[in-house]
């Protein structure tokens, strides 16, 4: 979760320009703990606002573009979002659970990542590294017991 992320200003600040719907869907892309599918960004839209599913998606896409909102591996074929680095937000890795399919933002510092040195001996242009770690989440290690 981010608190001190302007979102008006990432918008505007992205070349997208601000719309009220852009600046709810970030907002709630922003303010939760983990990522979100677009199913549940537009059930949480929905309690508040009226608001079309497709606009969500189209949404979706156009920050994601623009760097605002990144696209993560939620498991299987499906993808969540969670908001994109910046300066309030630092790079961090995920952790999957297998067992019941939640995941969660980790500590930026928890897993290190040296980019410079993959960058020596890559040949090409790395411009998105997505960490994802997998395993069983304290909760449903509790419900085995």
């Amino acid at each position: 979760m981010c608190q001190h992320c302007d979102y008006s200003g990432l918008l505007k600040g992205s070349g997208l320009g601000y719309t009220p719907n852009r600046h709810r869907v970030l907002e709630v892309v922003g303010n939760n703990n983990g990522p979100l599918s677009a199913q549940q960004i537009f059930d949480t839209l929905r309690r508040t606002h009226n608001i079309n599913r497709v606009t969500v998606y189209r949404i979706l896409d156009l920050l994601v573009e623009k760097g605002l909102v990144e696209r993560i591996s939620g498991g299987g074929r499906s993808f969540v979002y969670g908001l994109a680095p910046n300066e309030n937000h630092p790079a961090h890795p995920h952790f999957y659970c297998k067992s019941c399919g939640s995941l969660e933002c980790l500590n930026p510092q928890s897993l290190d990542v040296n980019l410079q040195a993959m960058q020596r001996t890559f040949p090409g242009v790395i411009e998105n590294v997505e960490v994802r770690v997998d395993g069983v989440c304290k909760n449903c290690l509790n419900l085995k017991e």
